[in-house]
């Protein structure tokens, strides 16, 4: 039985759905696995853009080459640049949030700082023609409960000069992560929804995380995930490999 036969996968009603989240949300595999999912779901072209110019360790630029493979643009600086850790905006980014192709998902850098960028784009935006979605990992340490959370998101709002639409769960420990921190998370997500009235998007989990949850403890969409960033290390033991 699939993922998607026992809970709904997320669904989207505008065209360009931007995620941030504080250092450490998971955001970055978050935003991957989310075009991997649309790119399977839609008939629609897929484009990711990567805006994080905070963390240089994990970004969806580098899932680019797996990304393409099935379709979706990436969005980033080329040649030597695409590694470079500057804060660079290549143009094409500002084109594609005015005039979106199909889905363009945004992944944006980590706190307010990183939310910056958007506001050098924030006149591209239309208004309500864009989910902007808090990624959540109560396991981090400004996002750890409600009142940290909200604080984070009133900054990265202010910062970016746009309004949050909505929430994700991604509470993990990496490796370690079971079901009970993943309910956690989902905790403090419905306790921050509450205080914001601002509607749970979904939850993300790794695939074998999401097999052993119960139905009856979530009450929104799943994004199941399979981890596609690695940190620089992994990398090179990879290619050591290869």
């Amino acid at each position: 039985m699939s993922t998607s036969d026992v809970f709904r996968l997320p669904e989207f009603s505008r065209n360009i759905i931007v995620i941030v989240g504080g250092y450490g949300s998971g955001k970055s595999e978050v935003s991957v696995n989310l075009a991997r999912s649309l790119a399977k779901s839609t008939s629609q072209p897929v484009t990711i853009a990567d805006l994080d110019i905070i963390n240089p360790y994990f970004r969806s630029r580098e899932a680019a080459k797996a990304l393409g493979a099935l379709g979706i643009r990436s969005l980033m600086p080329e040649g030597a640049m695409a590694q470079a850790d500057l804060p660079i905006i290549i143009p094409q980014i500002k084109g594609a949030i005015q005039a979106p192709e199909g889905m363009l998902v945004l992944d944006v850098g980590g706190d307010d700082a990183g939310a910056k960028v958007l506001k050098s784009l924030s006149d591209a935006f239309v208004p309500g023609g864009y989910e902007l979605l808090m990624t959540i990992n109560a396991y981090r340490p400004f996002t750890a409960d409600a009142d940290g959370t909200t604080k984070v998101m009133k900054d990265i709002s202010e910062a970016s000069g746009l309004k949050f639409t909505g929430l994700i769960s991604n509470s993990h420990l990496i490796e370690q992560t079971t079901t009970a921190e993943v309910l956690h998370g989902l905790e403090l997500t419905r306790e921050v929804s509450q205080r914001t009235k601002l509607p749970i998007f979904f939850l993300s989990a790794t695939q074998e995380i999401v097999h052993e949850l119960d139905q009856e403890q979530i009450d929104c969409p799943v994004l199941p995930i399979d981890r596609a960033l690695l940190k620089p290390w992994e990398r090179g033991m990879l290619s050591e490999k290869d």
